[in-house]
């Protein structure tokens, strides 16, 4: 047996079953293969449902979300098992769960009992992001972190899942031809953010179900990694080593391929790095788990913008395909621009496979990497001497108000772009239609008077008409020529901000732990050298924001002059088209 979570409608000759939330069905096979179930709804009917939308009842048949506590509440505590008691205690009631459209401040903005200041709250959260952050401060040393962006893929999913891509009979054709049905496991609407916010414990991403900052902070002796991330102080402050050389990654050739003997659909995209020109395929869902293993090894230094949402209903329209393309190149064009992100082994590997052995075994690594969470700052070596506290308290206080502002303006201006795109093409041009129409009507009239002296009026006032006409047809396509590309900046945008919250909460935590050294060496709860390393290591911290901060600042630069200069150039052109279109309308009226 199971509950349903979500709606789910069911499209025509997929063999789905249409469920709705609250719904009890009765699982007839638990393991169809690529995230789906077969079950039988009350009435008999037989159908796929997808595993994440649905939650399995105990043996009992009894609601495991009518106990108290779910399954998911009991291994997000699992999680905190090394804490002591009362710190697992704390955890739990102070869990915090954020969904779609929720301010992704608001974990740490509202008043904090222990260590943390608070801080006003900014804006919704990304699209398609959701997250559990534990705030407990008990002990101000046991804590679980999470993230704003946090991957919210199947909860079921595995190895085999993964697997069939490569061992499962399944034939490829371009998207254009006959569609069918859907790649296993995905989560429709905005699911993901829901979904994540009552079922994925956070025990699933290594590095965030650990201990806090205190891992990082009061290790004994930090293992020396093979992977150095260097730190320079430049013309401009603390900054990432930039490569020598630096690439793009093409994302082109979408591809309709299928599995499970063509019950199951999904479209592959190709991806071509400029510094190889070899290329490798992908599916979205390998995107997805991309995504997650940046997010986990990277998310507590570097900021990692969502993938554009899942979306079943017309996945495979030719429209849809070509803007999640777009998205995804973005998306991936951002990575490699990014010098820690792009040369990383986890994005070489997603980039250079040559084979399934060689995937997989990356895959594996990728997925056993310890160096993640707040221990990605033990393979950051500044080359700079260490910061006091109170210059590492004022660098975090700038960064967070200024991304708090720039989140602001931002959201002001996607707001204010999508209230100017729809009256572009709604009621702007059906004005300019009516002018037309109404000048070719009083032409009509003049026509009938029988008058002779007037042909050459009444042709220029129906010419006129026409041009208005014209002009609306100009206006309703002019968004997708300049604000479009205005507005996806934006999102883009979007989307980096709203990881900083979690950035900078991660950074004012080691803040107050520091703070509280003084006090925990007087009870001999740490040596005085391990509170040396404790500033030394949030001095390192504050390096590495820095150089994000600096690498943020310089794409910000560059992304909105380019942007806006193309914005700008388009608009002046758009106008003079409509200038000269005028021009010739009034060149028909005769000089009296």
């Amino acid at each position: 047996m199971a509950r349903v979570m979500y709606d789910f409608a069911a499209e025509p000759g997929n063999n789905e079953l249409t469920v709705n939330e609250g719904e009890i069905i009765t699982i007839t096979n638990p393991d169809v293969g690529g995230g789906w179930l077969e079950g039988r709804n009350m009435k008999g009917e037989r159908g796929l449902v997808p595993t994440d939308y649905v939650e399995i009842l105990p043996s009992d048949g009894k609601d495991q979300f009518s106990c108290g506590n779910s399954v998911a509440d009991q291994a997000f505590l699992d999680s905190l098992s090394a804490s002591t008691t009362q710190a697992s205690s704390s955890a739990a009631s102070s869990n915090h769960q954020v969904g779609s459209g929720s301010d992704p401040w608001s974990a740490w903005s509202a008043s904090k009992s222990g260590n943390w200041e608070s801080s006003e709250g900014w804006g919704a959260k990304p699209d398609g992001a959701g997250a559990q952050r534990n705030t407990n401060t008990s002990d101000h040393w046991d804590t679980a972190f999470g993230h704003p962006q946090a991957y919210q893929g199947p909860a079921t999913g595995d190895d085999d899942d993964w697997d069939e891509d490569w061992d499962g009979p399944k034939s490829s054709s371009y998207f254009k031809d006959s569609e069918s049905a859907d790649a296993g496991g995905v989560q429709r609407g905005n699911s993901r953010a829901s979904a994540s916010s009552m079922k994925i414990p956070l025990n699933k991403f290594p590095g965030f179900a650990k201990p806090g900052t205190e891992q990082y902070l009061l290790a004994k002796q930090l293992a020396k990694p093979k992977e150095k991330i260097p730190i320079i102080v430049g013309d401009y402050g603390p900054m990432w080593v930039y490569p020598t050389s630096t690439f793009d990654c093409v994302v082109a050739d979408p591809r309709k391929g299928s599995k499970m003997y063509g019950l199951k659909s999904y479209i592959e995209y190709q991806l071509t790095p400029t510094n190889t020109n070899r290329s490798v395929n992908h599916r979205y869902k390998h995107f997805d788990w991309l995504y997650e293993r940046l997010l986990v090894k990277f998310g507590s230094a570097i900021p990692i913008p969502s993938l554009p949402d899942k979306q079943v209903t017309g996945r495979f329209e030719e429209e849809f395909i070509k803007m999640r393309m777009e998205r995804l190149q973005a998306w991936m064009t951002r990575m490699c621009r990014h010098p820690v992100i792009s040369e990383s082994e986890v994005f070489q590997q997603f980039l250079n496979f040559r084979d399934e052995k060689e995937w997989k075994t990356g895959k594996r690594k990728a997925e056993r990497d310890e160096l993640a969470g707040v221990m990605i700052f033990s393979t950051m070596e500044p080359e700079a001497p260490d910061l006091d506290l109170v210059e590492i308290e004022q660098k975090c206080e700038a960064v967070g108000k200024f991304t708090k502002a720039m989140d602001d303006g931002v959201k002001e201006l996607l707001t204010v772009g999508q209230e100017h795109w729809k009256r572009c093409t709604g009621p702007l041009p059906k004005e300019y239609q009516k002018i037309g129409k109404a000048l070719q009507s009083l032409a009509t009239v003049f026509s009938s008077s029988g008058y002779q002296g007037e042909t050459d009026l009444n042709d220029a006032i129906t010419e006129a008409g026409k041009t208005y006409e014209e002009i609306a047809s100009l206006v309703a396509e002019q968004p997708k020529k300049d604000l479009h590309f205005l507005m996806e900046c934006n999102h883009e945008y979007k989307g980096f901000l709203g990881c900083f919250p979690d950035i900078i909460g991660t950074h004012k935590g080691a803040i107050e732990k520091v703070k509280e050294s003084d006090k925990l060496v007087a009870t001999s709860k740490i040596t005085p050298q391990d509170k040396q390393n404790m500033v030394k290591r949030v001095s390192t911290m504050s390096y590495a924001l820095q150089a994000e901060m600096n690498h943020f600042h310089s794409n910000r630069i560059y992304d909105y002059n380019s942007v806006i200069r193309l914005y700008l150039e388009q608009q002046v052109q758009f106008y003079e088209t409509i200038a000269e279109k005028l021009r010739q309308a009034l060149s028909r009226f005769p000089v009296m």
